[in-house]
């Protein structure tokens, strides 16, 4: 049989040989000579390692090459030496197995065989998984190439956990691996944990495959690294094969995402159908009667942003009296999600509105659930193709809170708390320092966070002694505090400037009208995420000014937001100075949405810096988790 081996190895080699003749490519084996530089690099002796079949794609020098076709199949004919030598490997392995190691060099996290050519041969055609090998490693010189970049962060990942079978496409993954594992970056794996890491990858690979895995333009480290930011990284252990192989394909979409260049497609403003209301009512594609829930991370009574939120339900019910009926679930924490959304289904809900970003995964697994029910998550810059998620341009009124901040800093000081830095929130801190910068060239924002361990607000407002001060966006009603928006402290009490205001309740009813009228269903067959991100045009977000503010002010105050309504002006336009230099050289560049999304700097007249994840309290962690900016930028030294 060894023989009949051989001869299938044969045709499967002449067969690679042709295929990739035809595709304009090398038809035999890649040669390590011939991909190294012309110079000499360093290299480290990596011992006896077990190399994954997959990964060694040639050989170390020409020798060899061509007796292989580029799936490592032989290319000579029958009756020769080398037939017969891999004949008896063959027989070798199928009786005793091939437990000799191979000579191999590793670059890149490639291989090249040195010795042992036939070996690999063989078990490539048996189909074997990896194969003993004494390594020597190559290592590149350092560059700014994407694939360099992640074969560095690969030996960060190599070096505590000894894994070397998982490859990622994009930069940051093998960190956000560990991270998702539980593990600290410089946490050196013990075998149970390798152990049962192989288990885990291998058991989604294959049903990876099985569903067509290597048909997408993504690697299986992409694909398991999504899978279990979803889903618990232990919870494959309990799933049958078949089990897991149907979840795997039921959640096809979140890997197709991976596709992508750009995975988030941003609607920046409403759009409607034009038919007339009549028209809709008779040509209505979605179902006559919604019944929508909001499920909040706290209570109205104890959370602005939840208030807010309750607003906006409260002005979905006026706006659609007959149409709509809504429910909430409040005080719901990241152990009980899953739960609550399982009930809102079961009550009958067809639309759900989940308003943290820390309930993003949990929607997902709903969402693909229950394909028929509509969910929703209150996030900026999340890539999720089962839900939609939703957002304000909040920063466009902070832009203009921070021009009447500049316009009344008398002595040229401003102190700016923020919550959580999250994306979206770095944008809104810029975008009120370049407002204070445009009506004040002098003036200074001292940053602080609410969220940080350890922190005396009103301490560190008594040392900035600042003209004024923008806090909460809003404040609940049980509070009756006025230290809300932007103001000044005369006679130790607040005199308000201004306030920035979300307007949910107009979010939700342009999100609503877009199911009634049938344009939601234009985006269905869009191999994007859908991310509405509406801000002043839409009528979503607003600055209500004090009357005390002066009448100049008022009018500057109204002109900017017609500007920016137009599309005439944004906030980020222009040259851009950040604490570490320049960001925007040119006075026509203009920064896109998503680089104000992901935006990661501090302005240059802020003092302060961006936490650290270790420096914020623990109820930060789950929305951080998902959408916090983790670089800690600028020194904040003056």
């Amino acid at each position: 049989m060894s023989m009949e081996d051989y001869r299938k190895a044969y045709k499967a080699g002449k067969r690679e040989y042709q295929s990739r003749l035809l595709r304009g490519q090398k038809p035999t084996l890649e040669v390590l000579d011939d991909i190294l530089p012309n110079e000499s690099l360093p290299q480290e002796n990596l011992g006896l390692v077990q190399i994954p079949l997959s990964q060694i794609v040639g050989t170390r020098y020409e020798g060899r090459s061509s007796a292989f076709a580029a799936n490592f199949m032989p290319l000579l004919e029958e009756r020769t030496e080398f037939s017969v030598k891999w004949a008896n490997l063959c027989k070798a392995h199928e009786t005793e197995g091939i437990h000799d190691a191979i000579k191999a060099w590793e670059y890149m996290n490639k291989f090249y065989v040195e010795e042992g050519n036939k070996r690999v041969s063989v078990m490539k055609y048996f189909g074997a998984d990896s194969i003993p090998g004494v390594v020597t490693r190559i290592l590149p010189k350092r560059t700014n190439d994407k694939e360099n970049k992640i074969y560095y962060e690969f030996l960060d990942f190599y070096k505590v956990s000894g894994v070397n079978y998982i490859w990622f496409s994009k930069e940051g993954s093998f960190a956000a691996l560990l991270e998702v594992l539980g593990k600290k970056p410089d946490e050196v794996w013990d075998y149970e944990a390798k152990l049962n890491f192989s288990s885990r990858y291998t058991r989604f690979s294959v049903a990876f495959e099985a569903n067509g895995g290597n048909k997408l333009s993504i690697t299986t480290g992409d694909a398991f690294l999504a899978f279990i930011k979803l889903y618990d990284y232990h919870m494959i252990d309990e799933k049958t094969a078949t089990e897991l192989k149907t979840l795997v394909g039921n959640t096809w979409e979140e890997f197709k995402l991976l596709q992508e260049d750009t995975e988030v497609e941003l609607k920046m403003d409403p759009v409607e159908d034009k038919k007339s209301l009549f028209g809709r009512l008779l040509g209505s594609s979605g179902p006559t009667k919604l019944k929508i829930a909001f499920v909040y991370e706290r209570t109205a009574e104890s959370s602005a942003w939840t208030y807010a939120h309750e607003l906006g339900r409260m002005h979905l019910e006026q706006a659609f009296p007959e149409e709509v009926t809504t429910i909430y679930y409040d005080n719901v924490t990241i152990e009980n999600i899953s739960d609550i959304l399982e009930k809102a289904v079961a009550e009958g809900c067809n639309i759900i509105f989940t308003t943290t970003p820390a309930f993003a995964a949990d929607s997902v697994k709903a969402a693909i659930a229950h394909p028929d029910v509509k969910i929703l998550n209150c996030s900026l810059n999340t890539s999720h193709r089962y839900i939609r998620t939703y957002y304000t341009r909040m920063h466009e009124a902070k832009f203009l809170m921070g021009a009447i901040a500049g316009a009344m800093a008398e002595n040229d000081r401003l102190f700016y708390l923020a919550d959580y830095p999250m994306f979206g929130t770095i944008a809104n801190i810029n975008a009120f320092a370049i407002g204070a910068k445009m009506t004040n060239p002098r003036a200074k924002v001292y940053l602080d966070w609410y969220a940080k361990k350890g922190i005396d607000i009103a301490e560190q407002i008594r040392k900035v002694d600042p003209s004024c001060i923008s806090g909460k966006d809003m404040v609940i009603p049980e509070e009756q505090s006025r230290f809300f928006g932007i103001y000044n402290v005369r006679d130790g009490r607040p005199h308000n400037l201004a306030m920035p205001l979300c307007h949910w309740g107009k979010f939700y009813e342009r999100l609503i009208r877009t199911i009634m009228d049938g344009t939601w269903k234009n985006d269905d067959n869009t191999s994007k995420a859908i991310n509405y991100w509406w801000g002043m045009s839409a009528g979503v977000v607003d600055v209500i000014c004090s009357q005390n503010l002066p009448t100049g002010t008022q009018k500057l105050v109204e002109l900017l937001k017609h500007t920016i309504c137009a599309g005439e002006f944004n906030p980020f336009s222009g040259i851009l100075y950040s604490q570490d230099g320049i960001i925007k050289d040119h006075p026509d560049n203009v920064l896109s949405p998503e680089e104000i999304m992901a935006m990661d700097w501090l302005s240059d007249n802020i003092i302060g810096s961006i936490p650290k994840l270790e420096e914020l309290t623990e109820h930060a962690q789950p929305a951080l988790s998902q959408q916090g900016v983790q670089a800690a930028k600028g020194s904040g030294n003056e």
